[in-house]
């Protein structure tokens, strides 16, 4: 999640406190890494610099939850005034 938006002005807090809400409610928790990390990627030949906090969140992989975080990546971006949001998925035995 984006700490500062593509012209370099910081997120106002509160959206990243109301996604965090958003991610407790829907999943039962969520983990924000702590600390900024930094990314870089590229778009259209633009290298673009990020300041984020890396969220994880754990689902029980249903074809409602993929749905579900595919539909929640498009409000982020307008949220977040992204060009792209970065998600990953992947399968975790828990013992």
């Amino acid at each position: 999640m984006p700490l500062k938006y593509n012209n370099g002005e910081p997120v106002p807090p509160e959206l990243v406190l109301q996604t965090r809400e958003e991610l407790v409610q829907r999943f039962g928790g969520a983990s924000f890494d702590p600390g900024a990390v930094e990314g870089y990627w590229v778009l259209a030949s633009r290298v673009y610099s990020d300041e984020l906090i890396r969220v994880r969140v754990s689902a029980l992989g249903t074809l409602e939850d993929d749905q579900f975080i595919l539909d929640y990546k498009e409000r982020l971006k307008l949220r977040f005034d992204q060009e792209e949001i970065y998600v990953a998925g992947c399968v975790i035995e828990r013992f």
